[in-house]
């Protein structure tokens, strides 16, 4: 028997005070539906349908690229029309597991435990609260045997002292959804149609009723507004740091950390507070993320230091580098190995060799830059003419003076120096000094200056 899953994802979400629909508002960086859709999708069903209404078309538009089914509820009559809507996509020999586009931290585990429970019969995920207001309770019998779902507004006074209320995923036959949905009427308060009458359709014809609590308390909480939406994000991000945590992962503080896509961790790395991961993050064992890091679709190797308030989109690092503070890697950017990377330095779509550095106030585009390379502060690959980008090579063991544009396309040739203060638009020649400030803008006699042995770098009276 396949299992079909419907995706309840139509409300107007008129609490959230916002023109997006409620099930697209992002929770971890991507829509909270997607998360529901996410752990349906594990349970390897024969297809998802996803019931639509308020703004049809921007959730579709949403999930283009994924395998849906989508069906309209117009108007939105309650949950039971809503799986009216989907019975011609589902097929009497299946299992129909209910879920909800608003309910965007269920576990693919609790749903598993459901499906293994629910061998024939209905299926219930209850949970017992100590202040179930406002929610719809479990009724059962003396014995124990579940008699029907009441809601609040449709409950008596004992019913509303009822503790075990339902979180309205169901796990059905297909054949009984198929008897039971059109008989629903809206003989309620709400002038609804409520699925929650099919419980006590089961047990009036004495099917079997399983019920299961959640493994854990967040997988049912629900979004209605914006406090909510908070409330659940900040469940999400303490699983994701218990995780992290559980990994060898050292977290200044589990409450100031957001993972909003996938952070893949070695051991002995250290996060510091307000780090936010987006798309795919590996860090690799020894990193260091300082305070008030971005990392985007980043790669970094081992023992990687990245200083606070560094932003890094689509960069790959090797061992032992270090980025910032306050530095901006760009996508295409790839450091080697013990690169060094200051304070305000901007790099993008760039090779930076091993051992090279760029301690201050620069920014380098477009660029390949060799081994033991020595970029000096204020330093501007001038890549782009108005109209397009061009490259620079700057060779192994080049040292480039403070207030250098290097005007591209341009090759500077190995263990070249170019002096402070130039501006250079020709290729320069490998191991020669260019100064296109003074007269004489190149020496073959000219030799580098060497670091003093002798202490404090002060030369001794002759």
């Amino acid at each position: 028997m396949g299992l079909k899953i419907v995706v309840l994802a139509a409300g107007q979400g008129t609490r959230m005070k916002s023109s997006l629909p409620k099930v697209l508002h992002p929770l971890a960086g991507k829509p909270m539906l997607a998360h529901v859709i996410d752990a349906a999708r594990a349970l390897s069903p024969t297809s998802i349908i996803v019931v639509c209404g308020h703004q049809k078309q921007a959730i579709q538009q949403a999930f283009a690229n994924q395998a849906l089914e989508f069906v309209e509820q117009v108007p939105q009559q309650g949950t039971a029309d809503a799986v009216l809507k989907a019975l011609p996509k589902i097929n009497t020999n299946e299992k129909v597991l209910i879920l909800y586009g608003d309910v965007p931290l269920i576990s693919t585990e609790t749903l598993n435990q459901l499906v293994e429970k629910t061998k024939d019969g209905l299926g219930i995920i209850t949970l017992t609260m100590g202040n179930p207001f406002g929610l719809g309770r479990i009724v059962r019998d003396n014995n124990g045997n579940v008699l029907k779902v009441v809601e609040q507004k449709d409950a008596t006074e004992q019913e509303q002292k009822i503790c075990e209320i339902n979180t309205g995923i169901y796990l059905v036959p297909g054949h009984l959804l198929h008897k039971w949905v059109p008989q629903i009427q809206n003989k309620n308060k709400q002038n609804e149609f409520y699925l929650t009458d099919i419980v006590e359709m089961a047990a009036k014809e004495g099917i079997n009723i399983f019920t299961l609590a959640p493994l854990h308390i967040e997988d049912i909480l629900g979004v209605n507004d914006q406090a909510q939406l908070a409330q659940v994000e900040r469940a999400y991000q303490y699983k994701m740091a218990n995780a992290l945590m559980a990994k060898g992962v050292t977290l200044a503080d589990p409450g100031r950390l957001d993972v909003r896509g996938k952070l893949d961790v070695q051991s002995e790395v250290f996060i510091d507070i307000n780090a936010i991961f987006e798309g795919q993050v590996t860090l690799k064992k020894g990193c260091h993320i300082g305070p008030n890091c971005i990392l985007k679709n980043a790669t970094l190797g081992e023992n990687v230091t990245v200083l606070a308030n560094c932003y890094l989109e689509d960069v790959t690092i090797d061992d032992n580098a270090t980025v910032g503070p306050f530095a901006r890697l760009r996508p295409g950017t790839k450091l080697g190995q013990s690169v060094r990377v200051g304070n305000f330095v901007e790099i993008k779509n760039a090779t930076i060799g091993n051992h090279s550095k760029i301690n201050h106030l620069s920014y380098v585009g477009d660029a390949t830059i060799g081994n033991d390379v020595n970029i000096g502060a204020g330093t501007i690959t001038c890549n782009y003419d108005g109209a397009n980008k061009h490259h620079t090579i700057i060779e192994d063991e080049v040292f480039i003076g403070s207030d250098t544009q290097l005007i591209a396309p341009i090759r500077v040739g190995k263990g070249a120096t170019i002096g402070a203060g130039s501006t250079v638009n020709k290729d320069v020649p490998e191991n020669q000094l260019t100064l296109t400030h003074q007269l004489n803008q190149r020496s073959k006699k000219w030799a580098r200056p060497k670091k003093s042995t002798t202490p404090n770098n002060k030369q001794e009276n002759p």
